[in-house]
């Protein structure tokens, strides 16, 4: 639902737009972006529409400061899958890696006994270098699998100079949520977001590896829309991976 972020500020607006989504044919949402609204009320808003909250974002410091508080909410959406959208920059080094580690350790263990679990969602500053590895994959080599998922965003490793695929394939068995964005170039050599199958990402590549890796929600999501209306662009998106044999 980031996706339509300018439309999700207020209950009304939040009704109409999980309708406009259900009638994309979309079953399943992640929760971001939306505006301070009654966790109550949003899930019945979402339940109204026909559709499961499949995954959320929040930011770290409300793991660490409202862990109850977090919980609480994913049951009431009926959703086992948290995330966090990245995490501030005192993380992202190898120290970084180690104290987040540290604070994760508890949470995790804490949210499991909830029966829910935590992953991380990448940008492309991840894939800068910490030694002879990326930080991301300083990550995932830290921090176990038991204990943290991934939830690959395609446009962003891209973007970082990787290879979704191979990311997909490299986090197989530890990634319930895979974000779908595409990429294209327009005039001018500016890289911008894209619905899916409008850009020139591998998508045979990636959703095999998504397949093969055990991939629960593959969730579509586009940062800017450009002149492009929000909804329409899900709505493009949603006819390419229908015709890619996903619904």
């Amino acid at each position: 639902m980031y996706t339509v972020r300018e439309s999700m500020k207020t209950m009304p607006d939040i009704v109409e737009s999980l309708k406009k989504v259900a009638d994309i044919g979309y079953t399943e949402v992640q929760l971001s972006g939306h505006g301070p609204v009654d966790v109550g009320e949003l899930a019945k808003a979402v339940q109204d529409a026909g559709l499961k909250v499949a995954a959320t974002h929040m930011g770290w410091s409300r793991f660490l400061e409202n862990l109850d508080g977090v919980i609480a909410d994913h049951k009431a959406y009926g959703c086992v899958h948290t995330a966090v959208g990245g995490l501030p920059g005192e993380y992202h080094s190898e120290d970084g890696v180690k104290k987040f580690a540290d604070e994760l350790g508890p949470v995790a263990e804490k949210l499991a006994a909830e029966g829910l679990d935590f992953s991380y969602h990448n940008h492309n500053h991840e894939l800068m270098r910490c030694g002879d590895r990326t930080w991301l994959a300083a990550l995932y080599e830290t921090i176990g699998g038991d204990v943290l998922n991934a939830e690959i965003d395609t446009y962003w490793i891209q973007a970082g100079g990787g290879d979704p695929a191979a990311w997909v394939k490299k986090c197989a068995g530890r990634e319930p949520l895979l974000h779908l964005k595409d990429m294209c170039i327009a005039e001018g050599r500016e890289q911008r977001f894209a619905p899916i199958g409008e850009g020139n990402l591998n998508w045979g590549a990636i959703c095999g590896a998504a397949e093969e890796g055990g991939v629960e929600h593959m969730l579509v999501e586009q940062d800017r829309c450009y002149d492009l209306d929000p909804f329409e662009a899900l709505a493009v998106s949603y006819r390419n991976l229908k015709e890619m044999g996903y619904e």
